[in-house]
């Protein structure tokens, strides 16, 4: 590898032997890829929500015929023999004993992102327990395993009695497809409030609302949980002998396929609709969950130290829905200069400032224009990621990857906000998929997995300029952090 940093990701003639089920909350997209973890082809569909019902819900009916219809066009294309999914840490399923009994749900899938009946939320607080017992602060709406349990279980009594399993996105379409019902560490450390990653045990929630027996047997993300039931087979033309993985939360795909690149020691940040740091080196008792970080797991079932905001959200207040120019240099500069800050938070999530949901504004003349806006929104995501590494204490080699890097200036900015790191980039916009299929060989493979890092360009503009401007920032975007600890410590 070139400075470290390269490994040549050709693959050859390789054929893609691995099917890889993404689950996202907005799009689900499924993959041929690679023992190697290059994508062949790709096939996506909007992940459906309908409305009626006790709450609103994924429609897992229609998505299934989805999924098995194409993965049976997948196989004909591509010689499959393993079927992983990946999903989002805030999807789960509470299923009842057949897999073929409909979607084979007991109750429908919530959607996370809508607003929890107060009393529940209300009663929910008492019950989640330690930091550590949740992985997390309380997030928005319906985010977390226990609390769409805990949900559920109250509205729903009766249909909640006839389930027999809760599992994640991941490990419920393995069951679809196999018929076995698994748990596993990365979707369980994904901020679930069901597992304490640190002590490996479930957390008291579990035991107190007798949920034990609906939590299946642990197995590791890469384990072959079983093959094809014969009735999808006969159904949908699948050939039965593919073998199905328990399979992973997404972020922490995205993280194994660095450490099965060998770099262990690195910090990664994905982005998209969230800024997601993960680090396998950021001591626990450094972990504040007032501020957006998370004790999440690796696929080993380790504690990784992590912090997230929704910097795309962000990022869409402050740029608009003109997202088709690059950011300018110049007006980047310009922006510094001036004085133009965007100031945390424009949406409806405290992020990394605690005090701070909703009161996003922009300090200082403001942008004359939509390229105007666009550098500021680069500049301000910018930021915000290395508070991020900050706070995760992350001094070292920090991996950037995901949509932010469309732009080119996002990673020369973050390089040159951290002056003192070393920065680098991937700009494969599949990370998930790659580190997702990687699991099929895992434990076999004789070399490291092959991934191309880059440096990200330089961004010219006097470093003591843009040290004063951060540092004017962060004092400005702190002011209501430690208001609102003031007065969060006067009202105990």
């Amino acid at each position: 590898m070139a400075d470290g940093l390269r490994n040549d990701r050709r693959d050859g003639l390789q054929p893609a032997t691995v099917a890889v089920l993404d689950v996202g909350k907005t799009n689900v997209k499924l993959n041929a890829v690679t023992a190697s973890g290059t994508i062949l082809e790709t096939l996506s569909i909007p992940n459906p929500v309908l409305p009626d019902g006790p709450w609103r819900h994924h429609d897992l009916d229609a998505l299934g015929d989805w999924v098995f219809d194409n993965l049976a066009g997948l196989a004909k294309r591509h010689p499959l023999t393993t079927f992983v999914s990946s999903g989002h840490g805030s999807g789960g399923v509470l299923v009842g004993p057949d897999p073929d009994a409909g979607d084979g749900t007991a109750l429908p899938m919530i959607d996370y992102e809508q607003p929890l009946p107060d009393d529940i939320r209300m009663r929910y607080s008492a019950l989640s327990g330690s930091f550590f017992d949740k992985g997390s602060a309380m997030m928005h709406g319906a985010t977390h395993h226990a609390r769409q349990m805990f949900w559920m279980q109250q509205a729903e009594p009766q249909g909640f009695s006839r389930a027999r399993w809760f599992l994640g996105v991941p490990q419920y379409w393995a069951w679809r497809l196999s018929g076995v019902a698994v748990s596993e560490a990365t979707v369980l450390g994904a901020q679930s409030h069901l597992w304490n990653v640190v002590e490996r045990r479930w957390s008291p929630i579990v035991h107190s609302q007798r949920w034990r027996d609906l939590l299946p047997p642990f197995a590791k993300a890469w384990a072959t949980v079983g093959t094809i039931r014969p009735v999808l087979s006969d159904r949908y033309g699948l050939p039965a002998g593919i073998k199905v993985l328990a399979g992973i939360h997404d972020s922490s795909a995205n993280f194994y396929r660095y450490q099965a690149a060998g770099f262990d020691e690195a910090t990664v940040v994905s982005t998209g609709t969230w800024i997601v740091a993960l680090s396998g080196k950021t001591p626990l008792d450094r972990l504040n969950e007032h501020r957006g970080m998370t004790c999440n797991s690796d696929v080993n079932g380790n504690p990784i130290g992590g912090i997230l905001t929704m910097g795309g959200r962000e990022f869409t207040h402050v740029a608009g829905d003109d997202d088709h120019l690059n950011a300018d240099a110049a007006l980047v500069s310009l922006m510094i200069t001036q004085g133009t800050m965007a100031l945390p938070s424009f949406g409806d999530d405290d992020g990394l400032f605690p005090g701070r949901a909703g009161e996003g504004h922009i300090a200082g003349p403001p942008p004359a224009d939509a390229a105007g806006r666009k550098a500021l929104a680069v500049l301000y995501t910018a930021l915000l990621t290395v508070e991020c590494l900050d706070a995760l204490g992350s001094g070292g080699r920090v991996i950037l990857d995901g949509s932010f890097l469309r732009d080119p200036l996002y990673a020369g900015l973050v390089a040159a906000l951290r002056p003192q790191g070393d920065t680098v980039s991937n700009l494969d916009t599949y990370g998930v998929a790659s580190g997702t299929a990687l699991l099929a060989s895992h434990g076999t493979r004789s070399a490291r997995a092959a991934i191309a890092l880059e440096k990200p360009p330089v961004f010219q503009h006097p470093s003591a300029d843009l040290a004063a401007y951060t540092r004017h920032w962060r004092d400005k975007a702190s002011q209501a952090t430690y208001f609102s600890t003031i007065y969060e410590r006067s009202s105990q």
